[in-house]
């Protein structure tokens, strides 16, 4: 099954972009998935093709008009999630990524200016209002290809190795551990001894330390997900004992 990448932007110039390049890029080749455009002016109405208007109340920039988002948000059609980038929706998470993944595909919206007129979610509310992260971008085109670029990699042989897809960060709740390569030694610095040793269970302890050490240094938010479901696990297990 050939996942279908529908994106609405009012540049349909910018995809694929680098989807279009290396592993990304020959999966589309091989039609492991697919990539369209609908150029949201398209549902213009009137003579100027006109998409934005100015904020109801007054303020800086434009708004994306709903009585043209509307049309081509219903043009896109149904059975896929729509994902609208917004710096007001909910942070994307690798869960929700590797959900999407299995699907059919997915739609995404790309916001442009001041965003959408709040009226577009309340008449769709199957759209979900997504962030790449907590920053401000010119447009969602940028967003949305990384959230493809996230979908494609997890799809059945993109990457190549089975495991590529789990041994990552976010995957279990922890981001990754160190990754080292050739040569041994470098500037003075050696790859840890343990990664030398040929003992797989040393390894495997010393890389589930490292990510968890590393997630509690970094992101303590991640950390505290990852303990609190740790230990909802650990009482579950003590109750049925």
């Amino acid at each position: 099954m050939t996942f279908a990448a529908t994106i609405l932007t009012l540049y349909p110039e910018m995809f694929p972009g680098p989807l279009g390049v290396s592993l990304a890029g020959r999966a589309l080749e091989r039609g492991d998935w697919s990539c369209e455009t609908v150029q949201i002016r398209d549902f213009a109405y009137d003579k100027h093709r006109t998409v934005d208007d100015t904020p109801a109340g007054g303020g800086a920039g434009m708004v994306l008009k709903a009585d043209v988002l509307g049309p081509a948000v219903e043009s896109v059609g149904t059975g896929r999630p729509i994902l609208a980038m917004t710096p007001r929706g909910k942070p994307i998470s690798q869960e929700r990524i590797r959900e999407i993944a299995e699907g059919p595909g997915v739609a995404i919206l790309c916001g442009r200016f001041e965003g959408f007129d709040e009226r577009i979610f309340e008449a769709h509310p199957q759209i979900e209002e997504v962030s790449l992260a907590d920053i401000v971008l010119s447009g969602g085109e940028t967003a949305a290809l990384a959230i493809l670029d996230a979908c494609i990699r997890l799809l059945p042989g993109v990457m190549g190795a089975p495991d590529s897809g789990v041994e990552e960060s976010y995957e279990n709740g922890l981001i990754e551990y160190p990754q080292y390569t050739r040569p041994q030694e470098w500037e003075g610095r050696t790859i840890p001894e343990v990664l030398r040793s040929g003992d797989h269970a040393k390894i495997a302890a010393w890389r589930k330390a490292r990510s968890e050490d590393d997630t509690r240094l970094r992101r303590p938010d991640l950390w505290e997900r990852y303990s609190d479901a740790r230990d909802r696990s650990a009482s579950g297990a003590r109750r049925k004992d």
